[in-house]
């Protein structure tokens, strides 16, 4: 463990936020890694609780996950490696297992009892990676697996990987992407014309052409922070990778992802809140029908 993340004494890294949100493939200077028990002579890895996303039906959001089996005991003097498995606490289906080495910190008395080492993520059951709602696969449709390939290749911190997978999703998806923002569209009334535009748009064969032609014809409830969605996602995809450090690739990747993940969710309320509301009238209609009927017997 001699290739250490460059992080000085004052800024270690919590415990928990290195289960929670580190990618594997690092090793890490942590705060609160290790405890100690009364009985024994061996330090310990601390299980504190940690929350992350449960994919559960009953969750659908983030969630306290619970310490659950693994072990725990750690070598003072030797590099530990073990898996810590955690669970759900809310529905108790959900698991999440960590495949780690382990190294605590030495003191120079033995009477202290130090509670910071070293961390090294080998690897995540399931994969590290951010949360992809349901919505945004069915959006992509067809080009689930490339997503879900530049959603691993971001999470292992392969920028130019990530960046390049993503835009190939948007670009081959530009059809279906408008045609959801048309349906938004039509839904909430938008004019006319903008909405022949956005049709229009579909028949454009260039990624760039299509999405200069919809600069303002995106309807005003979809827009993130009072800009085009579109905009921001072909003004990111038109960076040259050539140009860009692979940091900074990893950067506009993840941009990407969280424009085109919000997009998704503001097209999925707005349709829902029309159903909704749809249904709602309907209702009212069908019971004012039944009160003049019962009115005229």
């Amino acid at each position: 463990m001699n290739n250490v993340d460059s992080k000085s004494e004052a800024q270690l890294v919590p415990w928990t936020e290195f289960l929670e949100s580190y990618p594997p493939g690092r090793l890490i200077h942590i705060s609160g890694l290790i405890e100690y028990r009364p009985s024994s002579s061996y330090p310990y890895a601390a299980t504190p609780d940690i929350r992350l996303h449960c994919d559960d039906f009953s969750c659908d959001g983030m969630r306290f996950f619970e310490y659950v089996k693994g072990d725990r005991v750690l070598d003072t003097d030797n590099i530990t490696e073990t898996f810590l498995d955690y669970r759900c606490k809310n529905c108790e289906k959900t698991s999440k297992r960590f495949a780690l080495a382990l190294r605590p910190d030495k003191s120079a008395d033995p009477r202290i009892c130090i509670t910071t080492g070293f961390a090294f993520k080998f690897g995540e059951m399931p994969a590290f990676g951010p949360h992809v709602p349901s919505r945004l696969i069915k959006l992509i449709g067809p080009d689930k697996d490339i997503f879900l390939t530049g959603r691993r290749a971001e999470g292992q911190g392969m920028g130019i990987g990530a960046f390049t997978y993503y835009r190939r999703v948007v670009e081959n998806q530009k059809n279906r992407i408008l045609e959801e923002i048309a349906k938004v569209a039509e839904k909430t009334g938008f004019a006319p014309e903008h909405i022949a535009t956005l049709n229009k748009a579909k028949q454009e064969t260039q990624f760039s052409t299509a999405m200069d032609m919809v600069k303002k014809a995106i309807p005003p409830v979809l827009l993130i922070d009072g800009q085009n969605p579109l905009t921001l996602l072909h003004s990111a995809l038109s960076e040259g990778l050539h140009a860009k450090t692979d940091e900074e690739c990893l950067q506009l990747a993840t941009s990407i992802r969280i424009v085109l993940t919000e997009l998704t969710d503001r097209i999925s309320q707005t349709l829902k809140d029309e159903a909704t509301l749809k249904k709602a009238v309907s209702h009212l209609l069908r019971s004012k029908s039944g009160d003049s009927n019962n009115a005229g017997k």
